[in-house]
């Protein structure tokens, strides 16, 4: 089997966080399954110092960023083509709603890059299935937006500690036709009938065990739904 993965650059606050990205190509590979990686070929929304949370100066490539993650072994978005594939995942992090789509800076009103919205529509089509961690999620509820489609999707929970607004993300997603529930880290969300596996991750108040167990269940989910 081999498992299509998006990244969004290298790096939490401006990309892909990276230990999302690493654990879901790990748990991959645990199941014996090969993974491709892809990113787009654009320019990402800024560079931010991880230090001090400051932008930075100068501009970075999303597809060459995220190179860093994928050891060089990576494709420009534009070549997927999910008749190669048997499954699509999409790490978190804030290049999610920063490269990927416009979320961070307008919402559930913002756009989605086109390419993204392809790759996880024909996916979806194909009938093939896509899991989406931490922001991922906003991500498909922005591809399947207008469509007939109506995925159950989740960020995380009100119930434990978080420091992003749940509540309102959630109602994000709503607005953009999906259906919002609350999960915790330790936690998943499977759209049996989409195809679709979501997880919290590093949208709630936890540590990097935390992170590495819900990817593992989202990714053992999927291969149960692949067999």
């Amino acid at each position: 089997m081999k498992i299509g993965v998006i990244l969004s650059g290298n790096g939490v606050y401006d990309g892909s966080e990276i230990h999302e990205a690493v654990f879901t190509l790990l748990a991959i590979a645990e199941h014996k399954a090969e993974y491709s990686i892809y990113a787009p070929d654009i320019e990402q929304h800024h560079v931010i110092n991880h230090v001090t949370g400051e932008e930075m100066p100068e501009a970075r490539n999303v597809l060459v960023e995220s190179a860093r993650i994928a050891r060089g072994q990576i494709q420009p978005l534009s070549e997927f083509n999910i008749g190669e594939m048997d499954a699509l995942v999409l790490p978190g992090g804030f290049g999610a709603a920063k490269n990927l789509t416009k979320w961070a800076f307008s919402g559930p009103e913002g756009d989605i890059l086109q390419e993204v919205a392809d790759a996880i529509k024909s996916t979806i089509e194909a009938q093939k299935p896509v899991v989406g961690l931490c922001m991922g999620p906003t991500v498909i509820a922005k591809a399947l937006e207008g469509t007939t489609i109506q995925p159950t999707l989740t960020v995380g929970s009100t119930e434990d500690s978080s420091p992003y607004d749940i509540a309102a993300i959630s109602a994000g997603m709503e607005q953009a036709g999906a259906v919002a529930v609350m999960k915790k880290v330790d936690e998943i969300s499977i759209d049996q009938k989409n195809k679709i596996i979501t997880a919290p991750c590093y949208m709630m108040e936890a540590n990097i065990l935390d992170i590495r167990n819900n990817i593992k269940s989202a990714i053992d989910a999927l291969f149960d739904m692949l067999s």
